[in-house]
This record gives structure tokens, C-alpha cells and sequence, in this order.
């Protein structure tokens, strides 16, 4: 059974940091990427990594936040710098096989962990 164990939430001050971490179990995936969902929102593409390197990002994120993966682990990071208030959101890890599209078509979600950025 596919599972993708998130890590890493909390509560943070706007500017600070927090990582989160997404490890799949036993099998590795062509994308591994972050989405968010805000109360009242919609949830949104934050960002994904490729196995072979290349990473995208939400507009809204690109130069505060860092995705990063390990791949003899089955691991992808989520390095969020300069916390806004409006990051506030439960980000779940994602992950799929498919290679159609970088912001749809994730097949395994994770569980999801709440970060909250405070003003």
C-alpha cells in the first residue's frame, strides 16, 4: 500500500522558515510536489519535482520556496522561506506516475500538515 508520511508543520512568524518533508514508501514516483488549501479556498498547486531534476513553482511562491528530493529515499522537501501570513494553509504532498501535466493528475496524497504563519 502507497502511503506519503508529511512532516515538518507549525506554527511560525511571518519571515521566518519551516521545511516539511514527504517520504513515499517503497516505490518512486516520476512527480513528488506540495499543494495548499486555505480555509475557504480552493487547494492550489505549490510546487512539484521531477526524478530527473527539474522543479516548478506557483507564481506565488517562486524565490521564497525550495523543493528539493531525495531520491534513494523516496523523499521530497518543501524549504518555505520568508513565511507571509497568507501561506497560511494544510500542505499536502502529492505524488503520481504520470508525466502529463505538472499541476494535475496526482494519484497519492499525503495526509496533510498545518502551517500557520502569524503577523
Amino acid at each position: 500500500q502507497v502511503q506519503l508520511v508529511e512532516s515538518g508543520g507549525g506554527l511560525v512568524q511571518a519571515g521566518g522558515s519551516l521545511r516539511l518533508s514527504c517520504a513515499a514508501s517503497g516505490l518512486t514516483f516520476n512527480y513528488m510536489g506540495w499543494f495548499r488549501q486555505a480555509p475557504g479556498k480552493e487547494r492550489e498547486f505549490v510546487g512539484t519535482s521531477y526524478s530527473g531534476g527539474s522543479t516548478y513553482y506557483a507564481d506565488s511562491v517562486k524565490g521564497r520556496f525550495t523543493i528539493s528530493r531525495d531520491n534513494a529515499k523516496n523523499t521530497v522537501y518543501l524549504q518555505m522561506n520568508s513565511l507571509k501570513p497568507e501561506d497560511t494553509a494544510v500542505y499536502y504532498c502529492a505524488a503520481k506516475f504520470g508525466v502529463v501535466g505538472v499541476q494535475r493528475g496526482y494519484d497519492y496524497w499525503g495526509q496533510g500538515t498545518q502551517v500557520t504563519v502569524s503577523s
